[in-house]
C-alpha cells in the first residue's frame, strides 16, 4: 500500500508527521511525502523550527490516483498553506471522490474544509476549526479520534498530538479494510 502524506514545505508539526509515518512503515506500508515543492519540508514543534524531511513528490507533477490512501499532518501554518494551493486541494479531493480512505490530524482539517470534503460527515480536529467545519456543512466532535464513513470513503480524524495513539491506531485499521 502506498501512502502519501501531503504537507507544505514549512509549518507541519514534526510530530504529526513522524508517528503516523512510523505506525505506516511498521505495517510494511510505503509512505511519500508530497508537498507542494521539491526539495525538503521544515517541520515545527508547535512554533519551534524542528528537524526536515525530504519530499519524495511534488503534488503539480504527481496523479493522486498513485496512492491508496492520505494522510494529512497538522500544524498550524501547513494545512493554511495547502488550503491555498489549487493542487493540493485537487489531490486532497481526489482521495474522496475515488473512495480512498484519508487521515486528518489537527488543522489539517483545513484542507478538508477547502477540499468540499467535510459536507455531511462528521469529525474532530483541534478544536478552534469547530465553527469552520460545521460552517462547511460537518458535524464537529469533541473526541480523540472520529471515524465516519459516510461515502464515498473513509475519514479518520483526531485532535491533536497528546491523541497520536488513537489516531495511528484507527487510521491504521481503516486503511487494512
Amino acid at each position: 500500500m502506498r501512502v502519501a502524506f501531503l504537507m507544505a514545505p514549512v509549518g507541519v508539526e514534526q510530530v504529526e508527521l513522524v508517528r503516523p509515518w512510523q505506525a505506516v512503515r511498521d505495517e510494511g506500508w510505503e509512505p511519500r511525502l508530497v508537498s507542494t515543492r521539491a526539495g525538503t519540508v521544515q517541520a515545527y514543534h508547535h512554533l519551534d523550527k524542528a528537524d526536515t524531511f525530504p519530499v519524495d513528490d511534488v503534488v503539480a507533477d504527481t496523479p493522486a490516483d498513485g496512492f491508496d490512501a492520505l494522510v494529512l499532518p497538522g500544524g498550524l501554518a501547513n494545512p493554511d498553506a495547502l488550503r491555498l494551493d489549487e493542487k493540493a486541494v485537487a489531490f486532497t479531493r481526489h482521495f474522496f471522490g475515488a473512495g480512498r480512505p484519508v487521515a486528518s490530524i489537527c488543522h489539517a482539517a483545513w484542507t478538508l474544509v477547502e477540499a468540499d470534503a467535510v459536507r455531511d460527515r462528521t469529525l474532530t480536529s483541534w478544536p478552534s476549526l469547530a465553527t469552520d467545519i460545521r460552517n462547511a456543512g460537518g458535524t464537529w466532535v469533541d473526541k480523540k479520534v472520529q471515524v465516519c464513513h459516510a461515502a464515498p470513503g473513509t475519514l479518520i480524524t483526531s485532535r491533536k498530538p497528546g491523541d497520536l495513539d488513537a489516531f495511528c491506531a484507527a487510521f491504521v485499521q481503516e486503511f487494512r479494510r
